[in-house]
């Protein structure tokens, strides 16, 4: 019996592995037709114990357009864990009606747990502050379709990146290429954790840390903006002090690079300004469409679909 595949962290992908989904997922926007049917009889579990908008929907689009169904929940409450059910029991359960399972959970390292307990491939959809592989390869995709490759780029984080798990998924993807350097863009309190910061050392790639985003601007060819997340605070008081920490706007774009993009997993808060949404170089809505095709690429791979 073949061993299952499970996806909990960009990681458990390998560098040609990404560059396939890659390429597959620009067929899919260039061919749609080809991949409508390839999904038929399938179905896809969506298990989201924590709110979602642009994941759990995107994953739902992918396997409809790939001729599948979907089934699931979007909240812990409506799902049997509000009468105590564990993540393990819910799992197995699921495993029994669905072909596939994308799993979302606000408790670092449930999707590794539930892995341990599928009969069918799991998809990490995010877990707590820890990992989010499936908004990393949006993120990939997207710098893929805007500059045709992944190495000799100057990436810019900016807001939350003490739990923002897109920052470290993004992190652990890019420390692969060659020519890459990180510029660190928060408030202390949000800084980048230690265990971060010796992964980038022990790979050799330049980095720094920076508290001014006018200042970082010009000499980055993506920025990647996040929101302060209020979920992952235990003092409201702190929240409400950080959230604000850096917006951006669309005057500070202009000693930018003109091929520059800003991207933010999205959903925002206050942290980019509307009027920066008419600017070329934003590329957060298109990278969010990026997020489908992806995902359809991934869904074949994890099934075994030609």
């Amino acid at each position: 019996m073949k061993e299952l595949r499970h996806l909990i962290n960009i990681t458990d992908l390998s560098v040609d592995e990404i560059y396939d989904l890659v390429k597959v997922a620009e067929d899919i926007i260039d061919n749609p037709e080809k991949y409508q049917d390839k999904c038929a009889r399938k179905k896809l579990a969506t298990l989201f114990f924590e709110p979602s908008t642009r994941t759990r929907l995107s994953f739902t689009a992918a396997m409809m357009e790939l001729g599948g169904n979907v089934l699931g929940f979007d909240q812990a409450a409506s799902s049997s864990t509000a009468k105590g059910e564990s993540v393990s029991d819910t799992i197995v359960m699921a495993s029994c009606y669905a072909d596939i399972i994308a799993m979302r959970h606000p408790k670092e390292g449930a999707p590794f747990v539930a892995a341990s307990h599928a009969g069918v491939p799991i998809i990490n959809a995010g877990d707590g502050g820890h990992f989010h592989p499936t908004q990393t390869l949006t993120d990939l995709l997207t710098i893929h379709k805007k500059f045709g490759r992944f190495d000799n780029l100057t990436i810019g984080l900016c807001g939350d990146l003490k739990f923002g798990r897109t920052v470290h998924s993004l992190i652990e993807a890019m420390l692969r290429y060659k020519d890459i350097k990180f510029v660190m863009i928060s408030p202390e309190e949000l800084d980048l954790p230690d265990y971060m910061k010796e992964q980038l050392d022990d790979a050799g790639v330049e980095w720094k840390e920076m508290r001014s985003l006018d200042e970082a601007i010009p000499e980055l060819d993506v920025l990647y903006m996040t929101r302060v997340q209020k979920e992952r605070f235990f003092n409201e008081e702190d929240y409400i002090r950080l959230k604000d920490s850096f917006i951006l706007q669309k005057k500070m774009l202009t000693p930018a690079k003109k091929e520059m993009i800003v991207m933010h997993p999205l959903p925002r808060v206050n942290e980019i300004s509307v009027d920066v949404d008419d600017d070329p170089r934003a590329a957060y809505f298109f990278q969010a469409l990026m997020g489908k095709y992806i995902r359809m690429a991934l869904i074949l791979f994890m099934l075994g679909v030609k």
